[in-house]
Formats: structure tokens, sequence, C-alpha cells
């Protein structure tokens, strides 16, 4: 490499002319990573950044665009201290927006779905045991109370499902965790909620086995028992795919 292509100061390197906007958003991410750009840091504008990267300013607009859209950078027009373009603080939902596409688009396996959830869920389960607080116990109870319904239809109850497992790995007070745990669930939502419907006749039992796990999941949380909250969920996960294959994958 030569020393136009280096900057030990860690600072904006060239990318050559022929490149996409994805390499000027591969320096940005870089100047982030590395700790040059921090959340409220201010870019540089367009038409220097442009020049001090050897591209187009559209080539700089369009990489931009793509991590406002991502939730990276906050973009403001106009000449107070508010304007230009800089680094935004990566909300949890904006997180969980990313992950959660991700793992729909990718079309992983079922196996990997599986085992994915198991160890977040798990983890959490066992974190929760530990320290969930007086809240997020009411906040389970009162999910499970709902789900007890018997006029219930099966999109609610998918709709109280997905929301129990994402105040249980919040209960685990791990935020990343927490996090990859609602991108995976919220991205099974669709085919769950297919699953459900396809069932026929036979959804009665198989709600009536996950508002028991759900339950059994909660009482050892009260008991404090992280072993034995992390073996139920486990269980239930598990137990949950076994009867019903025809999921496929998380796409």
């Amino acid at each position: 490499m030569t020393g136009s292509e280096i900057d030990e100061r860690g600072g904006w390197r060239p990318v050559a002319r022929a490149r996409t906007y994805e390499l000027v958003i591969d320096r940005i991410e870089e100047q982030i990573v590395g700790g040059q750009l921090g959340v409220g840091d201010r870019l540089p504008p367009e038409r220097e950044l442009a020049q001090m990267l050897g591209v187009s300013r559209a080539a700089v607009r369009e990489a931009f665009r793509a991590l406002e859209a991502q939730g990276v950078l906050r973009m403001a027009v106009g000449t107070g201290p508010d304007s230009g373009t800089t680094v935004a603080a990566l909300t949890s939902q904006a997180l969980t927006r990313l992950l959660r596409l991700h793992v729909g688009l990718a079309n992983f396996p079922l196996r990997d779905v599986v085992e994915a959830r198991v160890a977040l869920e798990r983890a959490s389960a066992r974190s929760a045991a530990r320290g969930a607080s007086a809240e997020d116990l009411a906040e389970l109870d009162a999910m499970l109370a709902e789900m007890d319904d018997p006029g219930l239809d099966r999109d609610r109850f998918n709709e109280l499902d997905t929301a129990f497992h994402v105040a249980l790995a919040e209960a685990g007070g791990n935020r990343l965790v927490a996090d990859m745990t609602t991108a995976i669930r919220e991205s099974l939502r669709r085919p769950l909620r297919q699953a459900f419907h396809d069932l026929g006749d036979a959804w009665e039992v198989i709600a009536t086995g996950l508002r028991e796990d759900h339950r059994r999941i909660v009482a050892a949380l009260r008991e404090g028992d992280a072993d034995l909250a992390g073996q139920r969920v486990e269980d239930h996960i598990r137990g949950f795919y076994a009867k019903i294959p025809g999921i496929g994958s998380a796409g």
C-alpha cells in the first residue's frame, strides 16, 4: 500500500474512484469503530468528505442516506448548532430492526434458529431468576392471564407469546441479549402466526401446553432457581419446535 492509502493518525483515507458508496460507508464505520467518531460528533460536509475520500458527492450523499436509514447518522439541514450530519445513538429499536431484517432475509436453517434461541433465552432466564424485579414478574403474570382468556384468537395469542419472550429477555437485564432475542423472536412472528393457523383442531392442545410452559418458567423465576429457569426455557423452545416442525426456517 502507498502512503496515500494509510493514515497512521486514523484519519480519513481515500478510496478508489471506481468504488461504490458502500466503501464510503466502510470508511465511516472505520471512524466509528476506531473511536475517531462518537455519538454527537459531526461529519465533514458532503463536498469536503468527497474530496478527502476521492469520491463524488453523490457517493457520499448515498452513503449518508443509507446510514441515516439504519439509524447510525442523523441529517439536519440549516445552519444552526444542530445542522449537518452527526453520529446518532443507535437505539435498541434500530438495532433490533436491523437484526430482525437480517434474520428474516438470511433464511437460516431451523436448527440454527432453535440453537440461537436456546442460548439467548436460557441465559436471560437464568439472569432473570437472579434479579427479576416485582414489576418484571407482574408484567409476565399479566400476559399469562390474558393468554388464559378462552376467547383469545390465535393472532393475539401469537402477539402475547412474542411479548412474553421479549419481556423475559428484558428481565434478564442484559440489553444486548434482550435486543438479539427480540430480533429473532420478531422475525418469527409471521411464520409462527401461519403455523398457529395451520394447526387446525390441534391448536387448543398446543396452546394449553405453551401456557403451562410459560407458567412453569415464571414459577422458576419466583423461586430464584436459575438452573431450573434456564432448563425450563430450553425445554419449552425445543419442545415447541418438535411439535411444529413445519415452520421451516426463520425466513
